[in-house]
């Protein structure tokens, strides 16, 4: 069994092998896409496949819309030549479900794939007629937060943006640059309206998108390389509207054990590439069950009927707070608690992290006792709910291959939202003792004692990637494990620096009490477990 739409068609194979496949007439709905398109979306990586796509999958086995997603890839373009194209468009997502059980279904809604190449005329040209098409509702982003960046880190734009900047629309090369260009052609097609939908899992991400795209509107028109009034357009909600979405479904990279599961059903086609820009993908998503998709309902052509596949449309106060109650109470800080303790005690799977006495208890009780008392109530999702499928259904997932490692990436750009705005929530209450914290000030300091890279076992790991790691790693360079003596001269710049805890941990009371604790963490071999018992016995 290999992925193509002649393969699928012996269904009497897949199905015996337990294999879930698309009940509807494909070759019908790729050619009333074609005929008119109603969404497309930019970023063709796994939680596109694993998630919006199933949606979508959904939606039209139910024969609620005829339709499917057209997806163009605009930075990698060997995923969409390689692996998209060769499949006739079709993957596979295996979920993986917390009882050990997977369910593995041939994913078929996407009707069409091209390359975001303005160099490339075939994908180009299409990809000029989607956006001048009046059918066309939603464009949705999957493109990571760094997509949206239009400079470096010393506030200098990227070359090709600055190239673009000055050629205009016409020779449009970078991924926004690219992106206005097609919405210039909308434009031109007659103003036509359209959503572009951000499913990035970042803060306020349609406003994120607006911004990129307002930047390079506003120095085209300043530089007349566009119509004066093409500005007026993408700042009308009723032309081009940015909302804001939540996104919440774990995808990890695919798996050995997985593929192995595969092979057994008899399914052949498990092997991956890695793209020229060092992108893996592979014909299968792996990925957890539970998912969450919040969207704000601002769509000027109307919307795919996704409500009825699971999405919940609200107004843009409530999906932000989603989005805080998610990042800032009762799932990241407890992946990034999970993260930091995970490497320092040796663990490479984040579900086995969960059958730890003292690292279950750590996370019960920042989320439970800590975190709840001040999280912010969406009131369409129930906190309390949220926060216990995380503990019990989630994270402890076996069958996720999802580690600490990958989780500790840029550590210091989260503790200020993941535990900075408890902190905040707490400094502000009439009737919350910040000194009452007890777990949250122990991730913190337990981030500084990763910071040593030096397990407690005693022995040097790599840190995972993060921007700040070397200039936060400076403050502690003279620190080794074994020194007993107290640590204020070495930690008082570092837990003062509001760019990574959100706060002064000093003023809002916490940095006493995070320098006691790195002290204890640091005393020897075994240390990190040692205080992990003593502050977690409760």
């Amino acid at each position: 069994m290999k992925l193509s739409q002649e393969a699928i068609g012996n269904k009497k194979i897949w199905e015996n092998a337990g294999f879930i496949l698309p009940c509807y007439e494909r070759n019908a709905m790729i050619a009333k896409t074609r005929e008119n398109p109603k969404w497309l979306h930019l970023g063709a990586g796994n939680i596109f496949r694993a998630f919006p796509c199933s949606l979508q999958q959904e939606l039209l086995n139910a024969g609620i819309t005829d339709t499917g997603i057209i997806v163009a890839e605009g930075f990698d373009y060997e995923i969409i030549e390689k692996m998209y194209q060769p499949k006739d468009n079709l993957s596979l997502l295996v979920t993986l479900k917390a009882d050990g059980g997977i369910e593995k279904t041939v994913i078929g809604s996407i009707a069409e794939s091209v390359t975001m190449d303005s160099a490339n005329e075939v994908s180009w040209r299409r990809l000029k007629e989607i956006f001048a098409a009046p059918s066309l509702q939603m464009v949705s982003f999957t493109i990571t937060e760094k997509g949206y960046n239009l400079w470096d880190a010393n506030g200098v734009y990227y070359p090709q943006v600055a190239d673009d900047l000055s050629a205009g629309p016409e020779k449009a090369k970078s991924y926004i640059g690219k992106l206005t260009a097609l919405l210039y052609c909308r434009y031109q097609a007659g103003k036509l309206p359209v959503a572009l939908v951000s499913m990035d899992n970042c803060s306020h991400n349609g406003t994120r998108l607006y911004q990129a795209i307002h930047d390079y509107v506003s120095v085209w028109t300043e530089r007349k390389l566009v119509d004066e009034n093409f500005a007026a357009y993408i700042e009308n909600p009723s032309g081009v509207s940015f909302p804001w979405s939540m996104i919440d479904k774990i995808t990890p990279r695919p798996d050995d054990s997985v593929k192995q599961m595969l092979k057994s059903a008899g399914f052949e086609d498990v092997e991956g590439i890695i793209t020229g820009k060092n992108t893996y993908v592979a014909p299968f998503v792996n990925a957890e069950e539970p998912q969450y998709l919040v969207i704000e309902d601002s769509f000027p052509n109307g919307r795919p009927p996704l409500d009825q596949a699971g999405v919940i449309f609200t107004n843009r106060e409530t999906v932000d707070k989603v989005e805080k109650m998610k990042v800032c109470t009762c799932l990241n800080p407890l992946h990034t608690a999970l993260a930091v303790y995970g490497c320092l005690l040796g663990y490479t799977l984040i579900a086995d992290e969960m059958k730890d006495p003292q690292l279950k208890k750590l996370v019960e009780g920042i989320g439970y006792q800590e975190g709840l008392p001040v999280v912010v109530d969406p009131e369409i999702i129930r906190p309390e709910d949220f926060i216990k499928e995380v503990l019990v259904k989630r994270i402890p997932n076996p069958f996720m291959p999802d580690t600490p490692q990958r989780i500790a990436t840029d550590t210091s750009q989260k503790l200020g939202v993941r535990f900075g705005e408890t902190i905040k929530a707490y400094m502000a209450s009439d009737v919350l003792d910040i000194k009452q914290l007890k777990l949250i000030p122990l991730v913190l300091a337990g981030w500084c004692r990763y910071l040593l890279a030096v397990d407690d076992e005693g022995n040097r790991f790599t840190p995972s990637p993060d921007p700040m790691l070397k200039s936060s790693q400076k403050y502690l360079e003279t620190i080794h494990l074994g020194d007993r003596r107290k640590f204020h001269t070495e930690l008082e710049q570092l837990l003062s620096d509001c760019s990574i805890f959100g706060v002064d941990l000093y003023e809002a009371g916490l940095g006493e009490k995070v320098e006691s604790y790195f002290a204890e963490l640091t005393a020897g071999i075994g240390a990190v477990r040692k205080t992990l018992i003593k502050y977690t016995d409760y």
